[in-house]
């Protein structure tokens, strides 16, 4: 049996070698099988035999391919070499059982799910790293006062640990996605010419898939159908997309303008070759574009699930790519968003600077409710809120160094708040009164 490895390399599953490693793994299957069946006529003795000294060499396949131009039969031809190579002229040669009643697409769709399933192994694993990180930096910072932003203009305070708190549940959503799509991508199909079964007994297929950790396709049409794969690939680009919020997050906390949060510079590290001064955000920015890479596969897949009739091949030679390709690309990913969320730099320093740089207006939806309380109607209170909030803007767009919003309302004789009432709005905390709700349910999440 091929061993369900805890995390091999990604790149390895979309080798040559471990195709085929996992091709001659069910074509053995397939023939043990036929043995338990006894109705193909293959004894259990040549199954055994099969298993002992099935083989191949890349190298092999490779050449004997140049002359068949498919790549399944250079493979059984190759296998069947070192089957038969112990046995003598004239004796009758057990891989002639190897791959009987089989067709091509039997065996390179189940091959491709179970690649498949491997591949989701490591993005779980992944996901399950980057969301715990997220999740232990969001306590870390439960108390971190920040402005929040919508539109990238301040809104009202919030805790930094809230965005590493969002991040984590996003990733927990990917997590769910991925699991549905290995269950629906862990299914394979050993049904013969047009999936009616007619050289091929479905005692085969159930072994197999049972063997192989796969379920059975309850009606395949020789292939799997595509609509499988596309799941696999709009997950994964959902997943990708969730990495690039994150790192664009990380580039805007960046920016000169902000800084108040940076991914990790490491000791020796250039930051521009013409200005020596730069810490750029070019991790994050790596992973943004790779993010359209894996999304743009998504496409692929998607045009890949409409075939003429029970099948064609359009759709081999692209999953060949687009699969490898955003497997690939995302657990590349999750590694830089590992090292970025996990040293990433914070600066609370500058996030409570930044709190207070529009001269409170981001008090002002505390305001409006106030005047509301003393009896005010809505519309007149957000006249006199606006009014004063509006003075404090256009100062700061000439970097005119004027009064505050408290002060504006204090000297506006239609706004009817007392210092004491002042006081208790301008207090960033009075918005947070019931963060530790949010909190709270973080502490459930698990991964």
């Amino acid at each position: 049996m091929i061993p369900r490895y805890t995390r091999p390399e990604m790149g390895s599953i979309f080798t040559l070698q471990n195709k085929f490693e996992v091709w001659k793994e069910i074509e053995v299957l397939a023939c043990e099988a036929q043995a338990e069946l006894g109705q193909a006529g293959i004894t259990k003795e040549e199954a055994r035999w099969i298993r002992d000294h099935a083989d191949f060499t890349v190298e092999e396949i490779s050449e004997i391919e140049k002359v068949t131009n498919h790549d399944v039969i250079a493979f059984t031809t190759c296998m069947a070499k070192y089957i038969d190579a112990e046995i003598p002229e004239g004796q009758e040669k057990p891989s002639r059982w190897v791959h009987y009643g089989m067709t091509s697409s039997d065996l390179g769709d189940t091959a491709l799910s179970y690649q498949i399933t491997q591949a989701i192994d490591i993005i779980l694993a992944d996901i399950k790293q980057l969301g715990e990180t997220c999740k232990r930096r969001a306590f870390e910072f439960q108390d971190t006062l920040c402005v929040g932003r919508t539109h990238g203009i301040h809104a009202e305070p919030m805790t930094f640990g809230m965005k590493f708190g969002s991040w984590a549940w996003a990733l927990k959503r990917a997590q769910v996605r991925m699991e549905q799509a290995r269950e629906v991508a862990a299914t394979g199909a050993i049904s013969g010419a047009v999936g009616t079964y007619s050289s091929i007994d479905p005692f085969v297929e159930e072994y197999v898939c049972k063997k192989m950790g796969l379920t059975p396709d309850p009606l395949s049409t020789q292939v799997l159908a595509r609509d499988r794969h596309a799941q696999v690939m709009t997950a994964l680009a959902v997943t990708a997309s969730t990495l690039e919020s994150i790192a664009m997050q990380v580039r805007l906390l960046q920016q000169s303008d902000v800084i108040e949060a940076e991914e990790p510079f490491t000791k020796g590290q250039k930051g521009s070759s013409a200005m020596p001064h730069k810490r750029n955000p070019i991790t994050a920015e790596r992973v943004c574009g790779l993010a359209r890479v894996v999304k743009s596969n998504a496409q692929v897949a998607l045009d890949n699930v409409a075939l003429w009739y029970e099948r064609d091949i359009s759709h081999s030679g692209t999953e060949r790519v687009a699969l490898a390709d955003s497997f690939t690309a995302l657990d590349y990913m999750f590694g830089k968003m590992q090292w970025m969320m996990d040293g990433l730099q914070t600066y609370p320093n500058k996030m409570e600077h930044n709190l207070w740089r529009t001269k409170g207006l981001i008090f002002s939806s505390k305001c409006i409710l106030a005047l509301v309380d003393t009896g005010m109607t809505r519309e007149d209170a957000y006249v006199v809120v606006q009014r004063n909030a509006m003075k404090v803007w256009e100062d700061i767009q000439q970097a005119v160094n004027g009064p505050t919003y408290r002060q504006n309302l204090e000297a506006d004789p239609e706004c009817p708040l007392t210092a004491e009432q002042l006081d208790a709005i301008f207090d960033p905390w009075a918005f947070l009164t019931r963060k530790d709700e949010v909190f709270k349910r973080l502490e459930g999440l698990e991964f």
